[in-house]
């Protein structure tokens, strides 16, 4: 599928474990029309995975991403720096289910997949239905999840002042 300028940006980042499977999520992205943002790392060689996940997670934050993608060893680290930036909803995803309803009803905004728990076909399925699935958040029957969501901020509000 040829690029698509419209099409939502998405911010993509990985320390040196994640590098490899960063890298094949970023060409799959692409070629499936998305517009990608690459924060780094851009090899395999040791390095700090708080300095990639705040990038995008800012990118995300900001509005410049629609979406992030973090990749490291187990996911859990991505999603902790990640976590810290206000309006940041993080989630660790290394199966389907957790992709799907960390979008259904958590509306998260960046996943986290750790490059040494799912091979990389299963990642690529988690981008897919992480990147498709919409929050429920609207309407009657979603009301309960926007509330959360709306919790969630304050507890951002409270802890950072903004």
């Amino acid at each position: 599928m040829p690029r698509n300028e419209d099409a939502p940006l998405i911010a993509i980042g990985s320390d040196h474990a994640g590098f490899s499977l960063k890298e094949s999520l970023k060409a799959r992205l692409e070629g499936s029309g998305y517009r990608v943002w690459d924060a780094g790392t851009d090899s395999g060689a040791s390095c700090d995975y708080p300095d990639f996940g705040l990038k995008v997670a800012e990118a995300v934050a900001g509005g410049q991403a629609a979406s992030g993608v973090l990749v490291c060893g187990s996911g859990i680290g991505m999603a902790m720096v990640a976590n810290k930036v206000p309006g940041v909803r993080a989630a660790v995803c290394n199966d389907l289910y957790c992709a799907e309803y960390g979008r259904r009803h958590n509306d998260a905004n960046v996943l986290t997949i750790g490059a040494r728990v799912v091979s990389a076909d299963e990642a690529a399925r988690i981008v897919d239905v992480f990147l498709e699935t919409d929050f429920e958040g609207e309407g009657e029957s979603g009301a309960r999840h926007l509330r959360r969501i709306k919790k969630i901020r304050g507890v951002e509000v409270k802890y950072n002042g903004r």
